[in-house]
């Protein structure tokens, strides 16, 4: 039985309850009594309209279901269907969002994002501290520098593999900042005169950047300086100098490192990247929330045999140009993703029901904010008083509508200006980027982000047209017309409504982390479709990432862009359902055992060790990322399968079983690891199988139901 603390209607947990009382209100201004008197009222007036928009979901998808089955897909006739039943809506007229008292890390900087679980202190405080790092570590620790040549990693220094990361290093400094003669590479040494960097090269000639302006600043004397800041579309870049470091020695001047400004913004996440089924999961992220708002969060680690405390990282500062000082922000600016609409939690019952859990998170997560938005902590995330709530798997422009109620009314119970919580429109779900327009109409004043969530939409347009008929298999679904008019909508849409310069449009995540020369050769796509920022895997991943933005300027994209149309609503209507079905055995087999191995490697490890987001190997044993957005696309994408015939379910059961005996070898170097063969019959496995075969009737195709009760089942919550 889970000990409560009954509060009128609600009964809390006791360790969440606890944790309010003695971490969250002291400092705060507001009482007790107060706050939870407030936090039932909210509670009891918009439970059941949340409530009623889960219904509204489910009877849409009732009626398209009923529509698929009856009817042969057809555009036009589909179109009219759709805005029949109110899923598909007249497009509201033209306007500008209004937001005001944003941090320019959101309204004016592109560049890379993180999105970490801030259940693990450890992640959440290098995410932060990822604002800053290191060019030539970045290169030197991943495949962007290849092996070839003896330039192997190895487990001591290679110096040919350090000569190949300093000759990329000054390739980028002479594509970004280039002399105006000469090369950085040719260069003995930096020198401030006359308010220039003045460089000499090794023929004795100097010379200065091509763009003089470029120079911002620098520390140490101006005859031999310890750092140079150089500047390029917003973005600092910092040469360290000390020609005594190991590195600095090998170079003619003296220079050390490059650190780039890499992860402007971080979304610490409490959705997609954690497992928190219960208060006790639950406080380990809101605690860490508190820490890093205040500014005191913590985490010691072994490394090389000793404990290294980690915490925020200091601003950085520099002497300007003008004879003071500069101060640049020390940390990624943090936003918090909070959960959605569809999921409840027993951390707290309502009148003996569980809480919906995105109304909990907006009246916790901002009175964890409250040292943040009042500026009463010395390391801070916003200067501007504002809280970023990203806000995921919204279904249409109602759902947003409850979202800003909701945050207006928790800005209300905790004394809060109005409109100091910001809102970030995960476009991941599809009546959502058919209505995206209105969407942001709904939210006009408060919008700081939108972006696309490839997964989750994915995930979305099979669970839709679950009866239109078997889809393509998954490798092909990105090269399905839909996708392209997703993804350029997205954007478009955005800077139509007046974005650019105030809010971001994002991308989603690069999935294979230690594959970062991909990522290099790949992912300069997103700033150059008008994205001012992608999600990455790690902060090295960042640091590459960052490069990007340097060689793209997507503010001057995005006006480019505003001179152009957005693909056809028609294309992302339509759906990618398979034309010739006619795949061999072969074939059907390998797409099952990519989709199964994957479900079982996450569901694994998030139902059994409570991990909510890993690096999981595939049937390749290539690392992946994983969250639930990837499992939900999966799992769907066999239940369509399934349904129309394409593979039965002995040839599912049998995939499964094998795949398990192969995720069981690949985690059995890991002493926490419960295997799944030979019984087959434990939490994990039973939860990845409802996941198929219970696919069809999961509400919009979510993972989160079914993962959340085989949790809870292991960990013995009787439903009290």
């Amino acid at each position: 039985m889970t000990a409560r603390i009954q509060k009128g209607k609600l009964a809390i947990a006791k360790e969440l309850y606890d944790f309010i009382e003695n971490e969250a209100l002291p400092g705060s201004g507001l009482d007790s009594e107060t706050y939870w008197k407030n936090f039932e009222q909210v509670v009891v007036d918009l439970s059941p309209k949340n409530k009623a928009l889960l219904a509204k979901r489910d009877d849409l998808q009732a009626k398209i279901d009923e529509w698929h089955r009856n009817n042969k897909f057809e555009l036009e006739a589909y179109k009219a269907f759709l805005t029949e039943i109110g899923y598909l809506l007249p497009e509201v007229e033209d306007f500008q969002i209004s937001t005001e008292n944003v941090d320019e890390e959101i309204a004016l900087l592109a560049g890379a994002q993180l999105v970490v679980p801030v259940r693990n202190a450890r992640y959440c405080l290098n995410a932060a501290n990822a604002r800053w790092g290191s060019l030539y570590d970045a290169l030197y620790g991943f495949d962007v520098i290849s092996e070839e040549g003896g330039a192997e990693k190895g487990k001591g220094y290679n110096p040919v593999r350090g000569a190949k990361v300093i000759a990329f290093a000054k390739n980028f400094l002479n594509e970004t900042f280039p002399l105006a003669n000469g090369s950085h590479a040719d260069a003995t040494k930096y020198a401030v005169e006359g308010k220039k960097l003045v460089v000499t090269l090794k023929d004795g000639s100097t010379t200065t950047l091509a763009k003089e302006a470029q120079f911002v600043g620098f520390n140490g004397d101006e005859a031999a300086p310890t750092e140079i800041v150089l500047l390029n579309n917003g973005l600092h870049v910092i040469v360290e100098i000390d020609a005594s470091s190991p590195i600095g020695q090998t170079d003619a001047a003296g220079v050390k490192d490059l650190v780039l400004e890499a992860a402007v913004t971080t979304i610490q996440d409490l959705e997609d990247s954690i497992a928190a089924v219960d208060a006790e999961e639950k406080v380990e992220g809101y605690r860490n929330w508190l820490g890093l708002m205040k500014g005191t969060l913590s985490e010691s680690i072994e490394k090389n045999g000793k404990t290294v405390t980690r915490t925020l990282n200091q601003d950085r500062t520099h002497k300007n140009l003008i004879g003071g000082e500069t101060t640049l922000h020390g940390r990624s600016l943090m936003l918090l993703r909070n959960v959605g609409h569809l999921m409840t939690n027993p951390a707290i019952l309502v009148d003996g029901q569980e809480i919906y859990e995105g109304i909990m998170d907006a009246l916790i997560t901002p009175l964890l904010t409250f040292a943040d938005i009042k500026g009463e902590n010395t390391i801070k995330n916003s200067r501007k008083g504002s809280m970023y709530i990203v806000k995921p798997k919204m279904h249409g422009p109602e759902e947003v509508a409850f979202a800003v109620e909701l945050f207006e009314r928790a800005e209300q119970a905790l004394g809060l200006p109005a409109k100091t919580l910001k809102i970030g429109i995960m476009d991941e779900e599809r009546r959502t980027s058919v209505n995206l327009k209105n969407c942001i109409a709904q939210a006009k004043d408060r919008t700081i982000f939108i972006n696309t969530g490839f997964m989750d939409r994915t995930g979305d347009e099979i669970h839709t047209f679950m009866e239109a008929g078997p889809f393509v298999r998954k490798g092909e679904v990105k090269s399905q017309i839909w996708f392209p008019a997703y993804e350029n909508r997205n954007v478009m849409i955005g800077l139509q409504a007046g974005l650019r310069g105030k809010a971001q449009i994002g991308k989603g995540m690069w999935p294979k982390p230690d594959m970062l020369a991909d990522m290099y050769k790949t992912k300069i796509e997103h700033p150059e479709a008008g994205a001012s920022c992608a999600w990455v895997p790690s902060p090295s991943g960042a640091v590459i990432h960052a490069i990007h933005y340097h060689q793209c300027n997507v503010s001057e994209r995005q006006k480019e862009l505003l001179n152009t149309q957005p693909l056809s609503l028609d294309d992302l209507l339509t759906p990618p359902l398979a034309t010739d079905t006619n795949w061999s055995e072969e074939e059907k087999t390998k797409e099952l055992e990519n989709n199964l191995q994957g479900i079982l490697g996450y569901v694994v490890r998030w139902v059994d060790l409570g991990v909510g987001c890993s690096k999981v190997p595939d049937i390749n044993d290539v690392g992946l990322m994983e969250d639930r957005a990837t499992l939900r696309i999966s799992s769907q994408h066999v239940a369509n399968w399934l349904r129309h015939g394409i593979v039965t379910k002995e040839q599912v059961e049998e995939v499964f079983k094998r795949m398990a005996k192969i995720v069981d070898e690949q985690n059995a170097n890991d002493p926490l690891y419960t295997p799944m063969a030979p019984a087959f019959n434990g939490y994990a496995y039973q939860a990845a199988y409802d996941l198929v075969f219970k696919g069809g009737e999961q509400p919009s195709g979510y993972t989160e139901p079914l993962l959340h009760a085989a949790r809870l089942k292991l960990k013995g919550y009787t439903g009290d």
